[in-house]
Order: C-alpha cells, then sequence, then structure tokens
C-alpha cells in the first residue's frame, strides 16, 4: 500500500470531483457535504493502517446517501412551484422545475460518486479518477452535442446527459474499485458491518452536510435577492457571472482543502502529529500563494472577464467594476477553503458547522440586505456583505487551526478508528 500521495495528481482533484458541472442545486450540496465525513472517517483509517474499514465506511455512506437522495428527489421534483412560492419570475420557475425534474437521475449518481471519489482519495489512489473523469467528460460533450443540438432537448437534454455521464462516472469506478489489485485491501466485499455504527457516521456527516449547505445556499440566496433589486435582470446576470468565475477559481484551492483534509487525516490516524502539522503549514502557504496570484490575475483581466458570458455592454461594465472586490473575496475565500480542509481532516465539522452559520447569516447575509436594499449599492452591496462573510469564517477557522492541540486530536484519531 502506497501511503505517499503524488502531489500534482491531488491537485487535479476539483476535476475528479466535477468532471463536469455538478449539479447546480441546492440538493447537491448537502449530499457533498455528508460524504466529506468519509474524509475524517476512512482518511484516519488508512493512517492507522485498518485498510478494511475504508470499504466499511464507503459502504455505510453510500447506503446511507442513497435513502436520504429520496426525499431530496421529491424537492427537486416540485422545485418549479417552490420558486414560485417564493416570488420568482413564473417562466423562470418553470424552466428551472423542468430542469430540475430531469436533473432528479443525477442525484443518486452523485451520491454514489461521491462516496467512492473519497473512498479513493483518502487512500492516495488519485490516477483512476483522473482518467475516469477525463472519459466521463469527452463522453458528456458527445452527449451534450446529440441531446442539446441534434435532438433539439434544449436545457431537458443538458440535465439528461449530465444524469448519463455521472452513472458512467459511478460504473467505471466501481469496476476499477472491483477489479484493481490496488483496492484488494480496502475493499473487501459488502459487509453486514456497514448497517451497523451508523449513528457515529451521522455525528461526522450531518455537521459536515451543514458545513457546506450553510456557504453554498447563501450564493443562492444572493442570486435571489439580486432578482428583488430594481434592474433584476442586469443584476441578476452580474451576480451569476461573479458566482460562477468564484466556482471555477475556487477549483484551484478546493484541490488544496482537499489534499490538506488527507494528509492530517491520514497523519492523524498514523499517530503523527508532527507530520499532521508539517502538512497545515505547507497548504496554507500554497494557499495564500494561489491566492493573491489567481486575484492579481483577475484584476488584470478586469476589462475582457465579461466578455467570456455576455456581449451586452451594460453587463462587461458592471462586470468590470465588480472585479478588484471580487478578486480580494476570492484571495480569501481560497484561504478559508483550505482551512476548512484541515477541519474536516481532523474531524473538527460540528465547530466549522457553527462558524459557518455565524459568518454567513449573522454577519454576510444581513450585511448584505442592508448595503443592497438600504444603501442601494445593489450587486456590489450582495458580494460585499458575502465577502464579510468570508473574511468572519477565514479568521475563526485560522483561530481554531493555530489553537488546535495536533497531539491531542491524535489520539482521538486513534479512538475513532479502534
Amino acid at each position: 500500500m502506497n501511503s505517499t500521495p503524488n502531489a500534482a495528481l491531488l491537485l487535479l482533484l476539483p476535476l475528479i470531483i466535477s468532471s463536469r458541472s455538478t449539479p447546480k442545486l441546492y440538493t447537491s450540496a448537502f449530499l457533498m457535504g455528508m460524504s466529506t465525513a468519509l474524509e475524517t472517517l476512512c482518511g484516519q483509517s488508512y493512517g492507522a493502517k485498518q485498510y478494511h474499514m475504508l470499504g466499511t465506511h464507503t459502504q455505510r455512506a453510500m447506503l446511507i446517501l442513497s435513502l436520504i437522495t429520496i426525499p431530496l428527489a421529491i424537492i427537486l421534483a416540485n422545485t418549479g412551484s417552490i420558486l414560485s412560492a417564493v416570488g420568482q419570475d413564473p417562466e423562470i420557475s418553470r424552466a428551472a422545475g423542468v430542469y430540475a425534474c430531469y436533473m432528479i437521475p443525477t442525484l443518486f449518481a452523485y451520491a454514489i460518486l461521491q462516496c467512492l471519489l473519497r473512498f479513493l482519495r483518502t487512500q492516495n489512489n488519485i490516477f483512476p479518477m483522473v482518467l475516469s473523469s477525463g472519459i466521463t467528460t469527452l463522453i458528456h460533450i458527445f452527449l451534450c452535442w446529440i441531446l442539446v443540438f441534434k435532438l433539439s432537448l434544449g436545457n431537458k437534454g443538458a440535465a439528461l446527459a449530465g444524469s448519463i455521464s455521472y452513472w458512467i462516472n459511478v460504473l467505471m469506478l466501481a469496476f476499477y474499485i472491483k477489479f484493481s489489485p490496488s483496492c484488494v485491501q480496502t475493499w473487501t466485499g459488502f459487509s453486514n458491518e456497514s448497517l451497523y455504527e451508523v449513528l457515529p457516521f451521522l455525528r461526522l456527516a450531518v455537521p459536515s452536510a451543514v458545513m457546506v449547505c450553510l456557504e453554498s445556499w447563501s450564493f443562492q440566496i444572493l442570486v435571489f435577492l439580486s432578482g428583488l433589486l430594481p434592474n433584476p435582470e442586469l443584476e441578476t446576470s452580474v451576480i451569476t457571472i461573479c458566482i460562477n468565475t468564484t466556482a471555477i477559481i475556487l477549483m484551484i484551492p478546493f484541490g488544496l482543502s482537499s489534499a490538506a483534509s488527507i494528509r492530517v487525516s491520514n497523519e492523524l490516524g498514523a499517530e503523527d502529529p508532527k507530520g499532521a502539522r508539517l502538512a497545515v503549514r505547507v497548504v496554507l502557504v500554497l494557499g495564500i500563494s494561489q491566492g493573491i496570484l489567481v486575484g492579481l490575475a483577475l484584476v488584470l483581466m478586469r476589462n475582457v472577464l465579461g466578455y467570456a458570458y455576455s456581449n451586452d455592454a451594460s453587463v462587461i461594465r458592471y462586470v468590470s467594476t465588480m472585479v478588484p472586490i471580487l478578486a480580494a473575496s476570492n484571495i480569501i475565500d481560497g484561504v478559508q477553503c483550505v482551512l476548512s480542509g484541515i477541519v474536516r481532516g481532523c474531524g473538527w465539522q460540528k465547530i466549522g458547522a457553527y462558524i459557518n452559520l455565524g459568518s454567513y447569516y449573522l454577519v454576510g447575509i444581513p450585511l448584505s440586505i442592508v448595503l443592497a436594499f438600504v444603501f442601494h449599492i445593489g450587486v456590489m452591496g450582495l458580494w460585499l456583505g458575502i465577502t464579510a462573510a468570508l473574511t468572519s469564517q477565514m479568521l475563526f477557522l485560522l483561530i481554531i487551526t493555530v489553537r488546535s492541540n495536533l497531539e491531542q486530536e491524535a489520539k482521538k484519531a486513534m479512538e475513532r478508528v479502534f
């Protein structure tokens, strides 16, 4: 068993996690959040050389997430009605509802895929995920061309293409795990043991989901709020461009975050707090460095960034004025993303959930509303509020990380594993 990760491949983790766009729906954040509990459980088990437990934890996660997907699918089926009920444009609500219904099969594949990715990732088995995602991406492009353009299915075709692609990715990884010699010790077949210890898993999984959802949903709330501004078409376009740009850029620190989670959990499971501390320092330096570089790149591209999304002159001008604050927020977001990975590696998800709750819903969203609707700053006010939330989140996570006792966390990891 190779316990040394390939650093270059770890940086490709974001492409593995999302070989296509993840379903941009509130439900996917919940599923992904719950699956991150495996970064703690499988990562620490692998570090402690309890290899068989990786398969058990993963099977348990797949079972629980598949059951949870059922009520989430019901929510998706009623997305159009929900959006109409909260005052969104009827035509947009109807289109979103149709798209969401066709995305339902994706949810089940997405739940299983997230578990399989973390099963392989926590044992530093990265290349198969890179390969499967690359193949699936090529297939996805072809499917989109056929379903969207040739069969003229539009949004329905895009949703169906996503569903098929996710299931292809799941099947490829499942076959690899089943037949690959590298997974012989970590996947020993389906076990009844996965039906037990559900509550300990949920104690990590639920705060993990809350931690991810509170952050993800806050950005969706910004889109909703932008639709209530005086010029909703322009404001919504600009806020969507900002969010999409952030989502693309975040793939870099998200890869670092995943690498941090793996290394910290592995080292704590191996009772090596010094190794965990070194991993924390290295990934923080990398997180800050990439944030500054990406922020500078954004500022340099401020006058052309809007052209990547629109030909409307008013939208392009508006986006250029947003770039400085967008660059600053992405620097902060990159650092907090890395710190969140450290939190997952240590098993501090409950603390992370409280921090996210306070940062986004006691600081960020209220400040966004005040700036946008009281001081009439528009989308810039919305984004300044979320930047304040990111700053608060980063500072609290940094304090927790700096003041942590990793020797004590290593002992907790051994208690959790054994």
